[in-house]
């Protein structure tokens, strides 16, 4: 499968919620070498693009709703699913699979990525699915 999609749980305390990613997608992404982390404002998509080269894992942090959209390859059907922004999500997205978040809320949504290979824009090739 080219997406895989987990809530994490929230192994925090009475100072607030703590969430770490699993061993099986430290294993995905395999040696880290580049994390990003970026903030979405309300109404705004980020992604609508797919990796010719790099595994991908991002972390969507809690704080208000927000919509995954994908596909798994040209001319194949749109996946999409919401969430209500409670809690983490993981997304684990392999080359070629097109991926977007949109922030469905009001509050601005937090995300880390973090992929195999270094940030290189040549290697983003834009195919929207929202």
């Amino acid at each position: 499968m080219k997406i895989q999609i987990e809530e994490l749980n929230d192994n925090g305390d009475l100072r607030g919620s703590s969430f770490s990613l699993p061993q099986p997608a430290l294993d995905f992404v395999g040696p880290i070498a580049d994390v990003h982390i970026a903030c979405t404002l309300a109404g705004s998509i980020r992604g609508n693009h797919f990796h010719l080269r790099r595994r991908e894992a991002i972390v969507i942090l809690p704080g208000t709703a927000w919509s995954l959209h994908w596909d798994l390859g040209e001319g194949v059907a749109i996946g999409h699913r919401s969430f209500d922004g409670k809690g983490a999500v993981l997304v684990l997205i392999l080359p070629g699979c097109s991926h977007a978040v949109r922030n469905d809320g009001e509050a601005p949504l937090w995300l880390v990525a973090c992929s195999s290979e270094k940030y290189d824009p040549a290697e983003s090739v834009m195919r929207p699915v929202i």
